[in-house]
């Protein structure tokens, strides 16, 4: 059961100003100067050795980042770093030489096609630092931007890129977290920069700027988000092969590795996909994967390892076999935590490539390091769905009813599965993937998580936290689904909390041009900490988000909380779909909520 609500045009973001697709595109002014690459503009020093500290004042009073510190985060000189999507470069400057501007309406010379400028930041103003600057087209018109950067002492720890463990001073080094940050902000699809003016802004840093590729032709087939970073194994020379579910198919496969939340780079030696045949029995040959043309790669702190484009037939509603070989010790690693999905770790060495299942002796249920598969059309072809030449996907981001809690496990009856089970018997609309980014425990506005860090809490940062990596940074997202709150008005927050946070999530969301659908909170009367208030809280915030797109900016609502809830006793999920914790609905509950969904709204 669904109800649509017309679409209604989003309140601007904080890191943007208007929808992606209805960026207002005008004649440039005259430039005042020829832009030049941002080293250029150099004009400040933020990087120094631990034994020289005086060598840098990144902020004015004599304070700056530890040169070893960023060395061993993998954040060396000259080093692309990948993080959103987007290729960045740390400069390559030695400690005491200027290695990022001091934002103050420079031209900057940038080329490129995307969907979003992406900046390596840092404030230094003690809060969040923020300006308008403007993008210049080789058409010659130029769209604004708002870039907002959090302080490089005190900003949250939630969104960093990195943090590294100390602060150089000229009196001695201070043990307390320095941060760094990539921010978005979006681009007037289809054209070609050809420069960025910097905000006025002298607190705002800009260490690197990049264009982020919209990756033409690709589709998101399956995702997880990083919950957290907890001690695994320790995990020396060995090989993971962990068991994911397809949405969508193709005939090109790349997959994408996470070190989010770390403190530390990890190496992967080797990698390879196959579809499973059974346990960690491949059909076939796995075939290796390369990252750069070579078979391994380093993930520095905090960034992310997309592998080379592999043409290898990944068939929709599959279960692949991606096996990565870790050559080093892995104490701890950025995870997600609930996989309900038995997938295997081998005894010492690289396994990857075998065909038979005798070296994986151990079984895992999350899934470490891995956050998404894509499929591709052949080059130079194209399905037809989607801006970029693909169908594109649906991004479901919720909490543990949305990442499979209660449901069978390795039987892929999460709802999302079910949904692109639907997608794929149909014709009506594209074959879209579906991106599950679900996290057990997750909130809308608080983080389970801190962060940073090795901790036992996987669930995760909140969803305002995490919205530009899980969702706006997702290949070819077209819609994104929020389904969350429960987990808020059960730990305290009230309606009003909630409802500003999905307020956030649409506002963010609809300025990338991304289609918005809510779904209302089902009920959970019987589970211990759904109180007669939790549930007076829920069902404000449902009445909110079915008054309309008016108010709630949303492009359609999904009433899950009329499909589930019993009529005789509203409160409570109907008996039927309670996996009988009274807050998970069971297979027959996740079902009912995939054939809900009217596909039209997608």
């Amino acid at each position: 059961m669904t109800a649509a609500v017309p679409a209604t045009a989003a309140v601007p973001a904080a890191d943007a100003v208007a929808p992606a697709e209805a960026v207002r595109a005008t004649a440039a002014p005259q430039v005042k100067e020829r832009p030049l690459p941002l080293e250029r503009h150099f004009d400040n020093t933020a990087v120094s050795d631990d034994a020289r500290p005086a060598q840098a004042d990144f902020d004015g009073s004599g304070r700056s980042l530890s040169a070893q510190d960023l060395t061993a985060a993998g954040w060396t000189p000259g080093r692309a770093l990948t993080v959103q999507g987007a290729r960045l470069t740390w400069p390559r400057r030695t400690p005491g030489r200027p290695d990022n501007v001091r934002a103050d309406g420079q031209s900057v010379r940038v080329r490129g096609h995307g969907d979003a400028l992406a900046f390596l930041v840092a404030g230094t103003g003690g809060g969040e630092e923020s300006g308008t600057g403007v993008v210049r087209y080789l058409d010659g018109s130029s769209s604004a931007y708002r870039l907002s950067a959090s302080d490089w002492r005190g900003g949250p720890l939630a969104t960093k890129a990195v943090a590294l463990p100390h602060v150089n001073t000229s009196d001695g080094q201070l043990a307390e977290k320095a941060r760094l940050y990539v921010v978005t902000v979006p681009l007037v699809r289809g054209r070609a920069v050809d420069s960025v003016d910097l905000p006025d802004n002298d607190d705002l840093h800009v260490f690197a700027l990049s264009v982020r590729s919209d990756s033409p032709g690709w589709t998101g087939s399956w995702a997880a988000s990083t919950s957290g970073y907890p001690a695994v194994g320790p995990w020396t020379d060995r090989t993971l092969r962990l068991v994911v579910h397809t949405s969508a198919g193709g005939p090109r496969v790349r997959i994408r590795l996470d070190n989010t939340f770390a403190a530390t780079p990890v190496r992967i030696g080797s990698a390879t996909v196959a579809v499973q045949a059974s346990g960690a029995s491949p059909r076939g040959a796995p075939v290796p994967l390369s990252f750069g043309g070579s078979a391994g790669t380093g993930i520095p702190a905090g960034a992310q390892a997309f592998s080379d484009p592999l043409g290898f037939d990944v068939p929709a509603d599959s279960n692949l076999l991606v096996s990565f070989h870790l050559p080093g010790t892995v104490a701890a690693a950025p995870v997600h935590s609930l996989a309900v999905q038995q997938s295997y770790v081998s005894e010492p060495g690289d396994h990857a490539g075998d065909t038979a299942p005798d070296a994986y002796t151990s079984t895992i249920l999350n899934w470490p390091l891995l956050t998404g598969v894509d499929v591709g059309d052949e080059p130079g072809g194209g399905s037809g769905g989607g801006a970029d030449g693909g169908p594109g996907s649906v991004v479901v981001l919720g909490d543990s009813i949305t990442d499979g809690e209660k449901s069978t496990r390795d039987a892929n009856r999460r709802w999302p599965d079910l949904l692109a089970d639907r997608l794929r018997e149909q014709s009506v609309v594209p074959h879209y993937g579906v991106l599950n980014q679900g996290i057990s425990a997750n909130r809308v506005v608080a983080d389970r998580y801190v962060g940073d860090g090795v901790s036992t809490d996987t669930g995760g940062v909140s969803a305002l936290h995490r919205l530009d990596r899980d969702v706006l940074a997702q290949t070819s997202a077209r819609t994104v689904i929020v389904f969350q709150g429960i987990n808020d008005v059960r730990w305290g927050a009230g309606a009003e909390q909630v409802v500003e946070g999905l307020k956030e999530v649409a506002e963010r969301a609809h300025g990338r041009g991304l289609r918005v659908l809510a779904a209302t909170i089902v009920p959970c009367e019987g589970e211990a900490r759904c109180t007669a208030d939790v549930d007076a809280q829920r069902s404000a915030v449902n009445r909110w988000i079915r008054s309309g797109a008016a108010d709630a900016g949303f492009d359609g609502v999904l009433d899950f909380d009329a499909v589930l809830r019993d009529p005789g006793d509203p409160a409570r999920l109907l008996p039927v779909y309670d996996s009988g914790d009274h807050l998970h609905p069971g297979d027959a509950g996740l079902a009912a909520l995939a054939s809900s969904v009217d596909l039209g709204l997608l």
